[in-house]
């Protein structure tokens, strides 16, 4: 499954995943977007959303950008 991600690094609201319009998802995490670890946060933060491991969770677009492709296996 394939999921399009905007996401809010640097955020008080965080870590939070919301709904947005045409099946996007807005994930607020807590991290700064330095040294991919709003990456990481993401990743983590989706693994407990979805409910699977962190292993089974990719991005494959986006990866230095706010808007990103997620992969779930």
């Amino acid at each position: 499954m394939k999921v399009n991600v905007r996401v809010k690094p640097g955020s008080k609201k965080g870590p939070l995943v919301e709904s947005a319009e045409n099946r996007k998802l807005v994930v607020y995490v807590r991290e700064a977007a330095v040294d991919g670890k709003a990456n990481e946060a993401v990743i983590k933060i989706l693994a407990d959303h979805f409910d699977v491991a962190k292993t089974r969770i990719k991005i494959i677009r986006g990866f230095s950008s706010k808007t990103k492709t997620i992969e779930i296996n």
